[in-house]
């Protein structure tokens, strides 16, 4: 049987991200202005993961996404909802 965490770097290495932690510490120094952020209006068929390969080249960071923007824990939100999204993913994910 194949783990869904056979090639997860971060499981198999010993390090496994303590992301809701992180989630409460990202959102603290968003709302302190300790990194910027832009807005983006999500559309119809848009979808977390596919915005964060596309920005961050990677998808598996939809979570900073969400995290930043406030909207819970999923990767499909309603088009319309307000993304903010970091413009250093680097300076973010600091705070993991």
């Amino acid at each position: 049987m194949i783990s869904r965490y056979e090639n997860d770097d971060s499981i198999r290495s010993g390090k496994i991200l303590e992301t809701a932690g992180a989630v409460d510490r990202i959102r603290q120094a968003q709302r302190n202005g300790e990194f910027g952020t832009y807005v983006r209006i999500l559309k119809s068929g848009e979808r977390l993961d596919s915005i964060a390969g596309e920005v961050f080249q990677n998808g598996s960071l939809w979570w900073v996404i969400a995290a930043t923007s406030g909207i819970g824990w999923a990767l499909q939100v309603p088009p319309g909802t307000i993304l903010k999204i970091p413009k250093d993913i680097q300076k973010v994910l600091e705070y993991v």
